[in-house]
């Protein structure tokens, strides 16, 4: 068996110092293989600088996936092409810098993470995520059974339809993007472990890991505003699979959620 851990958006430095807090007790506590991250709102809320994404890796983060604000940070495209491990959606269009799956050894086998981004409600368009996540999947099985799919999208239904197309192909599906921990982990007939949001690793307080009296001022009044990151205790949430490495079939899920004191902030 193999144990991943996925974690949902990070946001700002509240979050990423957190996640530095969290992540080396609780990989020796439960035994981890594996960590993905979704690191798209990782660097003030918006994007993942090269800078931040070596500091994840450092801590022992295998693989970052990002979503709809890969390129708010204008330095990370050029980076893409040279560290592998942080993947953009897959859908987006031939000749797009960096890549939206990856491949790694791990001593209990390959383990292949694809990033792939929904449609509905979602800005920019891509190409169909169904049939490019079904056929990345299906090619990725020739190098490795186990295969963790992070679905970036709004909708319920979507990531939710995503994953029972992919039921039995992959190991697992897990959505990103609403920053809100749905409460319905599974796992599916033919073996995909589910989880239709991850939530986020943010300021607990907060409407999405942001300061709430701006938000609420925005919906009342319909003005634009700056929308800080918020501070204060982090919850830390995402999902912990197992997986039968011979298999590929997921065997186990649940759901991590966990509170964080603060630390003093560095930087946004």
């Amino acid at each position: 068996m193999i144990r991943i851990l996925f974690l949902g958006d990070i946001v700002g430095e509240p979050g990423r110092s957190a996640v530095a807090q969290f992540l080396p007790g609780f990989k020796e506590r439960e035994k981890v293989d594996f960590v993905i991250v979704n690191g798209e709102n990782s660097a003030g809320g918006r994007g993942i600088t090269p800078k931040i994404a070596a500091g994840l890796l450092r801590l022992g983060v295998a693989v970052i996936t990002t979503g709809d604000h890969v390129w708010d940070q204008r330095e990370l495209s050029s980076y893409l092409s040279t560290e592998p491990r942080i993947l953009r959606p897959i859908n987006y269009p031939q000749g797009t810098p960096g890549q939206g799956s990856i491949v790694l050894d791990t001593t209990k086998g390959r383990v292949a993470v694809i990033n792939v981004q929904c449609r509905t409600f979602m800005q920019p368009i891509l190409e169909n995520p169904f049939r490019i996540a079904l056929r990345e999947a299906k090619w990725l099985r020739s190098e490795t059974p186990i295969i963790f799919v992070d679905a970036h999208g709004e909708t319920t239904s979507e990531k939710t339809a995503l994953a029972h197309y992919l039921d039995g192909i992959v190991s697992a599906v897990a959505g990103t993007h609403t920053h809100v921990q749905t409460a319905d982990e599974q796992i599916l007939p033919q073996g995909t472990a589910f989880l239709c949001d991850a939530g986020m690793c943010g300021a607990e307080h907060s409407i999405l890991g942001r300061e709430v009296a701006p938000i609420v001022r925005r919906f009342v009044n319909n003005l634009p505003v700056v929308f800080p990151v918020a501070q204060g205790i982090v919850k830390i949430c995402g999902a912990l699979v197992d997986v039968d490495e011979s298999t590929g079939r997921a065997v186990a899920i649940r759901r991590v959620q966990e509170r964080m004191q603060p630390t003093t902030a560095t930087s946004p």
